[in-house]
């Protein structure tokens, strides 16, 4: 008998407009693995080109964690580049959709880049958030550098670097780090809820406030005015339609 395939390491779900990604390696906390960055990598590259489709992005993980960090025992097994898991991240950062990280358990060193990579956080109680690069005589590669100095201050960024200090939910939330903290049995629900509502805007805006905030914040004040008002696209395609809603429910 033939043996069955091994289930994908990142799933992905799709309704009403919301793409969920799932890292798939429960039985290691979603350790960060060179085939499950292979896996991510090609859903990433999917949901890239399909902006008519999908609206926004939830990344999760599997089980009782969001994802422990990178498989340490990994460690110096060659990339097909030299900054495969970096530029991952990246990509992950560049989709025209928002995403939103929904966290519980650990969210450890690579999982806490990939977090950063998203644009909102929604945090169960359980999560615990922590650059452990410290304790295992490494350095950030990934951008954890750049991120979460612009994400909680360089200050909190610097404390949370140089200690590898664990951060629970309700302090994450206090330092920006997280969108919001919701209860363990919650999350699911939360996250799908606030990117169902993210969705539910056009995706024409959505595709180009983020890409006016992140790029926007590469430039003094003055160049980011001036940037905002060179790329931004005006109206979308969707307005007539939305409008002539907007008046239908005025008259009823």
């Amino acid at each position: 008998m033939a043996e069955s395939a091994p289930p994908p390491l990142v799933l992905r779900e799709d309704r009403g407009g919301v793409a969920t990604l799932t890292l798939n390696r429960p039985e290691a906390l979603n350790a960060l693995s060179l085939p499950l960055f292979a896996a991510l990598r090609e859903r990433l590259a999917a949901l890239a080109g399909e902006t008519e489709t999908v609206g926004c992005v939830v990344l999760r993980g599997a089980g009782r964690a969001f994802c422990a960090g990178n498989d340490l025992k990994a460690l110096g097994e060659p990339a097909p580049s030299p900054h495969y898991q970096g530029e991952t991240v990246d990509m992950l950062e560049a989709l025209p959709q928002p995403v939103v990280a929904a966290v519980r358990g650990a969210c450890y060193t690579g999982g806490l880049e990939l977090m950063l990579a998203a644009d909102l956080c929604v945090a169960a109680d359980s999560a615990v958030f922590c650059d452990t690069h410290g304790e295992w005589s490494l350095t950030p590669l990934w951008g954890l550098s750049q991120r979460l100095p612009r994400r909680i201050g360089p200050l909190a960024a610097k404390e949370m670097m140089y200690t590898a200090r664990r951060v629970r939910a309700d302090e994450a939330l206090r330092l920006g780090l997280v969108s919001r903290v919701v209860a363990d049995g919650e999350l699911e629900d939360a996250a799908a809820a606030l990117a169902a509502s993210i969705a539910a805007n056009s995706w024409h805006t959505l595709r180009a406030d983020k890409r006016l905030v992140n790029e926007g914040q590469n430039h003094t004040y003055a160049e980011g005015l001036a940037f905002e008002r060179r790329v931004s696209p005006g109206a979308g395609p969707d307005l007539a339609e939305r409008l002539e809603r907007f008046r239908a429910r005025s008259r009823s």
